[in-house]
C-alpha cells in the first residue's frame, strides 16, 4: 500500500511516496512561495500516484483541533501569505483521500518513535534547532495537542551572565529560539554556525541554552529520551557539552537509570534527516486507520 507524505516547510515542500515500512520510494522538493503558486504542483505530483492516504507535517502554528472551525489551517505564521490557509481542506478536496495533519516537528518525533531512536518508547521530546526552534512532544504514546500544540522554542531562558546578546526573537527576545536558533548564532557571532566550528566559545554558550531546555523538559515532561535535530545540531561537538551542562543544572535532583546513561538519553536524530518525511508517512497510515 502506498502513502503520500508532505513535509511542509517555510522554504521548501518535500513531497514523497512511501510504504508502511517507512521506506521512501521517491520524493521531490518544491519551493515554498505562496499557496497559489506552491499548492498546484504539489497536488499535481500526488494526483496520479495511487496513494491511499497522505500525511502532512506542517510549519506552524496550526490548528489541530478537529472540532474547530479552522481545523487544518495555518494560523499566525510570520509567513504572511499562508496565514489562514486551510492545508487539510485544500489537499482533501483535491485528492479525495484521508489526510493526517500535525506540526513539522511532531512529524519528526513521530518518525523517530516509529522507526528511529525512540522506537518502543511512549514519552519522548524532539527539538529541532535550525532557522527556528521547535519541539515535538509524545506523552503516554500520544502526540501532545492541547489548546494548540507545544511551542517550546519560545520558553524563556535565563541569560548567562557574560552574554550581552538581546535575543533574535521579535516577540520574546531572549526565549530559546531568540538565543539559540541559527539566526541568533549568526547575529551574535557574525557568521553562520557552519563557519564557527573551531570556535569553542560559540558551542559552550549554545549548549548552555540547550541544556536549559533539557532541564525544563526533564522537570516538566519526564521524557524517556530527548532528541535533537536540525541544521545547528549537525555540530556534533554540542552533544557532550549539552549532556554535561544538563546534569550540572539538574544537580542531582532527579536520579534515574536513564540520566545515568546520559549518552543514550540526550541523542541526535537517527534517520539521516528523513525523520520529518517518515513521520508524515506515519501520519498518513494513522489517517487511513481512523
Amino acid at each position: 500500500m502506498l502513502y503520500g507524505a508532505l513535509e511542509a516547510g517555510g522554504t521548501k515542500m518535500v513531497c514523497a511516496i512511501g510504504n508502511e515500512n517507512g521506506e521512501i520510494l521517491e520524493q521531490i522538493s518544491i519551493p515554498t512561495t505562496t499557496p497559489e503558486e506552491t499548492m498546484p504542483p504539489i497536488i499535481a505530483y500526488f494526483k496520479d500516484k495511487e496513494i491511499k492516504a497522505i500525511g502532512v507535517a506542517c510549519f506552524g502554528p496550526i490548528d489541530l483541533n478537529q472540532k474547530s472551525e479552522t481545523y487544518g489551517c495555518i494560523l499566525q505564521t510570520p509567513k504572511i501569505p499562508w496565514r489562514g490557509f486551510n492545508m487539510v481542506k485544500c489537499i482533501s478536496d483535491a485528492l479525495g483521500i484521508p489526510v493526517g495533519f500535525d506540526t513539522d516537528v511532531n512529524g519528526s518525533l513521530l518518525g523517530e518513535v516509529t522507526w528511529g531512536c525512540a522506537k518502543g518508547l511512549e514519552n519522548a521530546v524532539y527539538f529541532t534547532i535550525g532557522t527556528g526552534v521547535g519541539a515535538g512532544v509524545m506523552t503516554n504514546g500520544r502526540m501532545l495537542h492541547g489548546m494548540l500544540h507545544p511551542e517550546a522554542g519560545h520558553i524563556m531562558m535565563a541569560v548567562r551572565s557574560d552574554d550581552r546578546y538581546q535575543g533574535k526573537c521579535p516577540t520574546h527576545g531572549t526565549c530559546l529560539e531568540g538565543m539559540a536558533a541559527g539566526p541568533a548564532i549568526e547575529a551574535r557571532w557574525g557568521a553562520p554556525a557552519k563557519e564557527l566550528v573551531d570556535r569553542p566559545e560559540v558551542w559552550d554558550l549554545e549548549s548552555y541554552y540547550l541544556a536549559q531546555a533539557v532541564m525544563n523538559c526533564v522537570m516538566l515532561l519526564s521524557p524517556q529520551i530527548i532528541i535533537f535535530g536540525g541544521g545547528v545540531m549537525h555540530q556534533q561537538q554540542l552533544f557532550p557539552l549539552i549532556r554535561q551542562k544538563s546534569l550540572e543544572m539538574i544537580n542531582g535532583y532527579i536520579q534515574t537509570p536513564l540520566l545515568k546513561d546520559i549518552e543514550h538519553y540526550i541523542v541526535p536524530a537517527s534517520l539521516n534527516d528523513n525523520q520529518g518525511i517518515m513521520g508524515a508517512i506515519r501520519l498518513a497510515m494513522d489517517a487511513m486507520k481512523s
